[in-house]
């Protein structure tokens, strides 16, 4: 507050004039550039919205599916096989998820098996026929009530969980019977990512924790730089030839040895001024592919940066929380005002920004809000917190389909046997 009233304080002394004799002011020009440089501060980007090209039809050559396998360690979705039809099919119920739309729900799939939870920190195990496998809860009564949100990560036989009240725990993926329990002082916040026989998550205070798979003990922490404010949005690591890199809640993208926890660089993406500190960042989740690391944020800003130095490659004026994804030498993004943009992937140039929207009215515009999406080498398939599924045509970005879904929000879509996945805040869709 003391700095604040400070800029305050000095915005005030600009504004004043000053004889000047009294060797406070001695050059106008001068004052009329801080003035300008002190309102930049309190300025926003303008937000793109408008199109490029949008009449432009990619042409893509299409490679096997082999070449864009998703890769979860990098959280690259790639490009999946989605069958052509969007009709809802089944759903399965469970107790309602109370802050369901302020945390993003993740599925996790293991062969022809998948596992969520529902509002009272139960485990479910489906098959892919949406039968119920097992469900079990290591909750005690009292930690029940603080409604705990979990996060999965599968590797072999474990099932390893994170949560927000600091618990974490490993479970027997087939049997769903408890291996081994911990507890952290601080709650968990983020992705979860194992390699090497070693756990990886980011807790509430940006610190990074590194754990055995075995027992869960801690092997080593990285205390990346604490904030005051808090984030709803869980923070995103990826893992690529031995080291972590992740974002903390200020914006910064570290990289991190994940065998010692020594930082190798560190590359702040926000200034360090008073306003900026006080703006709510969101971030999408970080992706890579190759030397290429990219995200998005609610700043209006899209970066790509370079893996191997954290140097940035290039920066676009894009907004978009929503994971991106590589389509082989482009990248795919919707923006939060319902733009559907394609961007070279080595220069950032903005190649295509199609407004998936343009025949909605205002109101209507503003109930859709993209979630997520994924894509084949024919369409993207995009989710809503209004509960619409949208199914683009790549090579053209119009619009094919929309469907309503549910009254609400869902998550973003996941593909699981083909088939579309959506997850609302008291059940899971199963779209044919």
């Amino acid at each position: 507050m003391t700095r604040y009233i400070l800029i305050l304080s000095f915005l005030g002394l600009l504004g004043c004039s000053f004889d000047t004799r009294s060797g406070i002011w001695t050059d106008e020009k001068k004052i009329e550039k801080l003035k300008k440089n002190v309102s930049k501060i309190f300025e926003s980007e303008k937000v793109l919205k408008k199109e490029i090209n949008p009449n432009l039809k990619l042409k893509i050559t299409k490679q096997s599916l082999s070449s864009q396998k998703p890769s979860n360690l990098q959280n690259d979705l790639g490009i999946t096989l989605i069958k052509k039809e969007i009709d809802k099919s089944s759903k399965f119920k469970f107790s309602k998820i109370s802050n369901f739309k302020y945390f993003e729900p993740e599925l996790v799939f293991d062969g022809n098996n998948f596992v969520f939870f529902d509002d009272k920190g139960n485990i479910l195990k489906f098959d892919k026929s949406f039968n119920l496998i097992w469900k079990k809860n290591f909750y005690t009564k009292q930690e029940r009530k603080l409604k705990p949100i979990l996060n999965f990560y599968t590797i072999e036989k474990y099932l390893i969980v994170i949560d927000s009240i600091g618990k974490f725990y490993a479970v027997d993926l087939i049997s769903g019977d408890l291996i081994w329990s911990q507890y952290n002082k601080n709650p968990f916040n983020s992705q979860i990512k194992v390699f090497d026989n070693k756990i990886y998550a980011i807790d509430l205070n940006n610190i990074l924790r590194c754990f055995s798979l075995k027992d869960g003990s801690e092997l080593w922490k990285y205390n990346s730089e604490n904030s005051f404010l808090k984030s709803n949005k869980r923070n995103s690591l990826i893992l690529k030839n031995d080291i972590i890199y992740f974002n903390n809640s200020l914006g910064d993208i570290l990289a991190i040895d994940a065998t010692k926890g020594l930082l190798i660089w560190q590359t702040p993406t926000q200034s360090s001024s008073i306003y900026e500190n006080s703006f709510s960042l969101i971030n999408s989740d970080l992706v890579a592919r190759a030397k290429d690391l990219i995200f998005s944020n609610n700043r209006n800003e899209f970066y790509s940066i370079n893996l191997t130095n954290g140097v940035i490659n290039w920066k676009q004026k894009i907004n978009s929380t929503v994971r991106p994804i590589f389509f082989y030498d482009f990248i795919f993004t919707i923006s939060e005002e319902g733009f559907f943009f394609v961007i070279d992937r080595n220069s950032g140039n903005i190649i295509r920004s199609t407004d998936i929207f343009k025949n909605f009215n205002q109101k209507k515009r503003e109930a859709i809000k993209p979630v997520g999406f994924v894509l084949d080498n024919e369409k993207m398939v995009i989710s809503s917190d209004s509960g619409h599924l949208l199914n683009i045509d790549i090579s053209t970005g119009k619009i094919n389909s929309i469907v309503k879904i549910e009254n609400g929000s869902i998550s973003r879509p996941f593909v699981f046997d083909q088939k579309l996945i959506l997850v609302k805040n008291d059940a899971i869709i199963k779209l044919n």
